[in-house]
């Protein structure tokens, strides 16, 4: 049990919620999040928030990361092996791994290739009968075009299974790491046909994973259980977990101070020289794999027009953003990809901010003076944006002095980012952490031709941008993609679909009764392996 200070009325609110009398009793970590999951199941979703929340808690994949790193290790499938063709892969399944039993599904045999298949063939299969009771987009497949390379999943026995490529994909492992490719059980998923109830896959989701869902309240709560039975011993070391949804930093920091949380998320920059300071917490840092960027809807006008998005650009003052918004927490961004990523492209810079020639290339291009246009700020603090409101506002007023009046619109978390695929926008605020360490991940997922609909939110198709990136996920040697890549993004620089603003630096204040945790490279919350002293 951890000794934290004397609870308010709001962190006896949480004990309610356990169900004891104390808020820490039974080894229960509160963490302390940001927003509501748009739902709880990673195949159809994008958001680090929802991510957190499914992937990281109720399931498992057939390959992972190393929790604090980009390093695969083996999960679900124990080991596997690559044809020299590089167009197979066969997995060889662990034993004995039971699904989570839970108030509406109970498990009648343990985890095996029908729960691969089905995992797999619901994602790229349109005619599925699931997909066909429950019509969803899949949006990270479609964005790395893995719906079009996968050619089928066969299941060689009980404990194997063999994926089919039409193309080599020289990051495969690392994407079938990523949340999107969490495995689903297939028994469930029939229980679920039976009764009429497929929806229930995105509400009441099971999995393997180290934590058992028991209940969400939208923007109040989310409750796991530690898993007791999980596969991977020593790692469930709590026996509950509860997410406490809290928008405001201000809040999140006041109820970590209190002991009413163990860990929170996104502190506000301000913040973090008081946080530094107070014995009972911790704040440890890194360099974050991330970009905040502002997406021009190309299909749009005044926007189509490249001039325009070259004024605007250069009309936005990057340094007084970042003093102002990161307090010195982050670095000013010039390409669609961190600096710490292969394959960054180091000659790119950014133009001068230069009010007085962005004024001359609008009225060059026929814009005229008072031309309105949308800027949507984000609801939600992100790792790569601490306060995406006031960064708008900033722009906003930049765009102001060039004879461009923008109206800051905002929505819900999940509500912006869906109208956001549709194109609802002008232009619009959003970032992106990296999800695997290769580079596809950034310039296919946001920007390829594919991933419109998806997470390329400037609707931006280039022709030779996209042939560069689905040709370099063919290839194997890493010298050859860079230099791939490395044209891709001068052309991105050439053709501007966003204005890149910053890297952040990513802190994570807990308090120090909190033991194990690791800061993810993907900003993804893990909490297997973690204790509380």
């Amino acid at each position: 049990m951890s000794a934290l200070s004397p609870m308010s009325l709001c962190a006896l609110a949480v004990a309610l919620l356990l169900g004891g009398g104390s808020a820490f009793a039974g080894g229960t970590l509160i963490y302390c999040s940001e927003g509501s999951p748009a739902g709880f199941d990673p195949a159809r979703h994008t958001a680090g928030t929802d991510f957190d929340a499914s992937a990281e808690t109720v399931f498992n994949r057939l390959v992972e990361f190393e929790r604090g790193s980009t390093q695969i290790r083996p999960a679900l499938a124990e080991k596997w092996e690559i044809a020299p063709d590089g167009l197979s892969y066969t997995f060889h399944l662990r034993r004995g791994v039971k699904f989570h039993t839970t108030p509406g599904f109970k498990p009648t045999r343990d985890f095996g290739a029908d729960d691969v298949l089905f995992s797999f063939l619901r994602l790229i299969d349109r005619n599925h009968p699931f997909n066909r009771a429950a019509p969803v987009d899949y949006p990270y497949v479609t964005d790395m075009g893995l719906d079009g390379n996968i050619a089928g999943i066969d299941k060689l026995d009980t404990h194997t299974v063999r994926l089919r490529l039409r193309a080599v994909d020289a990051a495969l492992l690392q994407k079938l790491a990523m949340s999107f490719a969490s495995i689903q059980s297939a028994e469930y998923a029939e229980l679920l046909l039976k009764t009429g109830k497929p929806a229930q896959l995105n509400t009441q989701p099971v999995g393997t994973g180290p934590f058992v869902f028991k209940s969400y309240q939208k923007d109040a709560s989310i409750r796991f259980d530690g898993n007791r039975t999980y596969w991977r011993r020593g790692e469930v070391l709590l026996d509950r977990l509860l997410f406490v949804i809290t928008p405001d930093a201000g809040q999140r920091y006041q109820k970590l101070q209190r002991g009413e949380c163990h860990i929170m998320a996104f502190p506000r920059p301000a913040d973090l020289q008081a946080m530094q300071g107070k014995p009972q917490l911790a704040v440890p840092s890194q360099a974050g794999f991330n970009l905040a960027f502002l997406a021009y809807n190309v299909r749009r006008k005044p926007l189509d027009q490249l001039a325009v998005r070259q004024a605007l650009d250069m009309a936005i003052n990057k340094q007084a953003i970042l003093a102002a918004v990161y307090r010195g927490g982050g670095m000013q961004a010039s390409n669609p990809l961190p600096p710490t990523q292969w394959s960054y492209n180091r000659k790119l810079k950014d133009p001068a901010f230069d009010p007085a020639r962005a004024r001359a290339l609008l009225t060059r291009a026929g814009v005229k003076d008072g031309t309105e246009i949308t800027l949507w700020a984000m609801p939600v603090q992100r790792p790569y944006n601490p306060n995406a409101r006031l960064m708008a506002e900033m722009i906003q007023a930049d765009w102001a002095r060039i004879g461009i009046r923008a109206r800051i619109v905002s929505h819900e978390w999940s509500e912006y980012l869906r109208r956001g695929k549709n194109g609802e926008h002008d232009s619009m605020l959003v970032g992106w952490n990296g999800d695997n360490g290769d580079p596809d991940n950034w310039l296919g997922v946001n920007l390829g031709c594919s991933a419109i609909g998806g997470n390329n939110y400037a609707q931006w198709c280039n022709k030779d941008f996209d042939a560069l990136i689905v040709r370099a996920r063919t290839l194997t040697n890493q010298a050859e993609r860079s230099k791939l890549y490395e044209k891709a993004q001068e052309i991105f620089k050439q053709e501007l679909p966003w204005t890149t603003i910053a890297h952040a630096t990513v802190y994570q204040p807990m308090r120090k009764e909190v033991q194990g945790f690791r800061i993810s490279p993907f900003n993804l919350m893990s909490f297997y392996g973690v204790s509380l002293q």
